[in-house]
């Protein structure tokens, strides 16, 4: 199973979309890691620079409709590729949240004031998120404040994250 700790990247922004996440001129490359460079480049925010904001990152905490745009697995593989396994949000695309399970990955929906709250309480620090996945529970926490959160997530969704993706989930079930 995949990490599903550390620290967090806050993108305050609706509507990121899948070119956003890994532009379309890279679809062609032939390996996930040929991929890795190019996560977020053409995200357009104030106060946000790929090439340094991405160090150490581990999870995406951001608002309502991440991965929204093209239905492509790309997106995720160019998160799973910089080490980014969890993405937390009111919602998600419907296809690239689905894409995320299907690689091993979680794109986990927490209510808009939940998530509301952690950006007033934690973006702009160094802030970290402790999964435990048995618990269905988040830590994030900031220096001596912190919050727990309960999440959840579907039993099949459940089986694809433990199996690391959809094929080892296959190769195992049928």
């Amino acid at each position: 199973m995949k990490n599903f700790s550390g620290k967090a990247l806050f993108l305050d922004r609706s509507d990121i979309n899948t070119d956003e996440i890994i532009p379309a001129k890279y679809l062609t490359e032939i390996t996930k890691k040929a991929m890795g460079p190019h996560l977020l480049e053409d995200l357009k925010m104030d106060d946000f620079d790929p090439a340094t904001d991405l160090e150490g990152i581990s999870v995406i905490i951001t608002k309502e409709n991440f991965g929204c745009g093209s239905s492509r697995e790309h997106a995720p593989w160019a998160l799973e590729v910089n080490d980014i396994n969890l993405v937390i949000a009111p919602s998600f695309a419907r296809i690239f949240r689905q894409n995320m399970f299907n690689c091993g990955m979680m794109a986990v929906e927490i209510a808009e004031e939940k998530v509301n709250d952690m950006f007033s309480k934690f973006a702009g620090k160094e802030t970290t998120v402790e999964t435990d996945f048995d618990a269905k529970k988040f830590t994030i926490s900031a220096g001596s404040e912190s919050i727990e959160l309960d999440f959840s997530i579907s039993g099949f969704d459940e089986s694809l994250v433990k199996a690391g993706g959809w094929v080892e989930y296959a190769d195992s079930n049928y």
